[in-house]
């Protein structure tokens, strides 16, 4: 049975669906966030202000809001308890800005409730890292091992894999559930009038949908692992 180069594999599909998919995405995120972050908000609370508040009136004080470098790569540390800011974020005080600075916040009360999905995700991090980087040195050197050697590493190298597709689907509900807390949030603390919520709700959509991307991706990824691992039984 002829074998197909690595490089031109004809599953290679499956990577370009996914990266199409994931690119769709965070396009859509960047129009989305460029359109509502030119929305001033009528209580003019900057991001770093903004989240400072729903922190301490969710009786969170030791977590440090502080500026990271960048644009939307705002994040939240639950190692450090830091809720990292950018550029975009924290001196803003958009519509956009508040609605993801709430999102991150929204990962602070998570932590401190021990939110059992954000637990999980944060438990599986080491072991995501580890497996992301070794599923396809041990796929591919399988490839060229015709013993049981071969087809052991390539099993390896798919379950490594499914690591980073179980931690991707595992992020779906963590970030969801800090999406409605943040609109939960701005409402209740009055950060945001009710036609404001609007701009922001369509914002933190847009963000989901990257995560669903990501989630998509890996899953067509993992395929792909399998479909492979199928030819190698064949030859």
């Amino acid at each position: 049975m002829p074998y197909y180069g690595f490089y031109f594999d004809p599953t290679y599909i499956l990577v370009v669906i996914g990266a199409v998919i994931c690119m769709a995405a965070s396009a859509k995120v960047k129009v989305t966030f460029r359109k509502y972050n030119k929305v001033r908000s009528m209580a003019g609370l900057t991001g770093k202000q903004a989240a400072e508040r729903i922190l301490h009136t969710a009786g969170i004080y030791d977590v440090e809001v502080v500026h990271i470098p960048g644009n939307l790569n705002d994040h939240y540390d639950p190692q450090n308890k830091v809720l990292g800011l950018s550029d975009s974020t924290f001196h803003s005080a958009s519509v956009a800005a508040l609605g993801v600075a709430a999102h991150e916040c929204g990962h602070a009360i998570q932590h401190q409730e021990s939110y059992v999905p954000l637990s999980i995700r944060s438990a599986l991090v080491p072991l995501v890292n580890f497996g992301s980087s070794a599923a396809w040195p041990l796929i591919i050197i399988g490839f060229f091992i015709t013993s049981g050697a071969g087809q052991f590493l390539i099993n390896l190298g798919i379950f490594c894999f499914f690591g980073a597709v179980l931690f991707q689907l595992i992020t779906l509900p963590v970030e969801f559930n800090a999406s409605r807390r943040a609109v939960r949030i701005l409402g209740e603390t009055g950060i945001l009038r009710e036609e404001e919520i609007k701009g922001t709700k369509k914002v933190l959509g847009a963000a989901a949908l990257t995560y669903v991307a990501g989630a998509a991706s890996s899953i067509l990824q993992f395929l792909r692992m399998v479909l492979l691992y199928g030819r190698k039984n064949k030859d």
